[in-house]
């Protein structure tokens, strides 16, 4: 079959429907970065913008394909969707080549929350369309590691079908499976000698939560929460109403973060508030309550402990000064495990999976504990199931960008097999 490739990134797509066969007579990216690494990667050159593109010259197909951009329904972006500026409207475009070369065949790729992206309804109102040019459609949340890739990374995938109940004998391809089938070291490298190593500073953070951990009782489970070391001590007013929303006075003679004292002005106590409890909305969200009263209770447990370690991480910027454990019953040596240093705070995995690659920094690219370590542009490559791509961007940044964008080629593969009505083709990871 013929198939086109819109928002064609570094060719997941590409690769995925080759893999079976199949023909491309179309690709659209407007990156020249990547128009360039997907013509080496693939022997064809994407068109450029896919709204400037003539209809006309759009070529007939069997299989439209599209990872439209993610950002207008990301939770890590404003989520404003089909009213984000330019992107929102790129899905009227793949309407517009349905409309008119009517591909037998439709396979999207987008973030998990376009599904769930204004209570459904935006989902909705997508899916009315397209069958209302005559598709029947699916939608499910699949991820690399349901077909024995060791990643986590949820994505809404939808399929569609030319005709009345053309899916309704489509059965999904992958299946839940317990992490610990699963191992990261099918993606590493030993000691590769691109790798870049994690600095000193970063070094220290994991140091001092590490004399944390040395420090917590062996006895007592780990929280399963998050740990925000700064209301260890802290004392301030939080239920049912912010600081921000007390009359001025209200907060002297409490304790702010880490229980600094708070006997100035109520801006300077304000201040020493932890900057997640400076926000101006009238209360905080539930689930913010309930990890403040989480951390007073456990700071509870053993202030004297805790008292002697805090001052090691009082000067750290905040997102270090907060460990999220994703490890149960897992040995208390945060090197051994999978590390990732985001904005929510220090999150240590078991070592059987990646957490979800994202497009967003470099210091988001997940660390191998015990080599002190990112992992490297191949091994996340692996992780999408794009460990044999010959080419990839030349810097760090570009690379793992174009990763955190990307689809992963064995999950496409696997669901336009069943699309498709092929044999479904055994899981690798290159």
């Amino acid at each position: 079959m013929k198939f086109i490739d819109l928002f064609a990134g570094l060719g997941g797509f590409h690769r995925a429907l080759a893999n079976l066969g199949h023909e491309c007579v179309m690709a659209s990216e407007l990156d020249p970065l990547l128009v360039d690494l997907y013509e080496r990667n693939h022997g064809l050159r994407p068109r450029g913008d896919v709204t400037s593109i003539p209809l006309d010259e759009v070529p007939e197909h069997d299989v439209l394909c599209a990872g439209f951009p993610c950002q207008p329904f990301s939770k890590a972006g404003a989520q404003l969707g089909r009213d984000y500026p330019g992107s929102g409207t790129l899905f009227d475009n793949v309407l517009r080549i349905l409309r008119k070369r009517r591909p037998g065949h439709l396979i999207l790729e987008n973030v998990p929350n376009l599904l769930r992206h204004d209570q459904g309804r935006t989902w909705a109102a997508m899916e009315r369309q397209l069958a209302m040019i005559g598709y029947d459609v699916r939608s499910k949340l699949l991820s690399p590691h349901m077909f024995g890739v060791p990643q986590v990374r949820d994505r809404a995938i939808i399929v569609a079908k030319q005709g009345r109940g053309a899916l309704a004998e489509f059965e999904w391809p992958g299946r839940k499976r317990p992490r610990d089938e699963l191992d990261i070291h099918d993606v590493l490298d030993e000691r590769p000698n691109d790798a870049k190593a994690l600095p000193s500073t970063f070094l220290k953070y994991l140091d001092a939560w590490q004399r944390f951990l040395d420090a917590y009782p062996d006895d007592v489970p780990l929280p399963s929460f998050p740990i925000w070391a700064m209301e260890f001590g802290a004392t301030y007013p939080y239920v049912g109403h912010t600081p921000a929303s007390l009359p001025p006075n209200a907060l002297k003679g409490l304790k702010g973060a880490f229980g600094e004292p708070l006997t100035g002005s109520h801006d300077q106590n304000f201040a020493l508030l932890p900057p997640y409890a400076q926000e101006s909305k009238p209360r905080f969200a539930g689930w913010k309550e309930r990890f403040i009263s989480q951390n007073r209770e456990l700071y509870g447990f053993s202030p004297g402990a805790f008292d002697a370690w805090l001052p090691s991480i009082r000067g750290f910027a905040p997102s270090f000064q907060k460990l999220e454990w994703n490890w149960k019953d897992g040995p208390r040596d945060i090197r051994k495990g999978i590390i990732q240093f985001r904005a929510s705070g220090i999150r240590v995995k078991r070592p059987t999976v990646a957490p979800s690659l994202v497009a967003l920094t470099t210091s988001q690219v997940p660390v191998v504990g015990w080599e002190e370590r990112y992992m490297t542009v191949r091994e996340c490559a692996r992780l999408q199931s794009m460990g044999d791509f010959q080419y990839m961007p030349h810097t760090r940044q570009a690379a793992y960008k174009a990763l955190g964008n990307a689809v992963n080629v064995g999950v496409i593969q696997a669901v336009a097999a069943r699309l498709l009505g092929q044999d479904d083709p055994a899981p690798t990871i290159h």
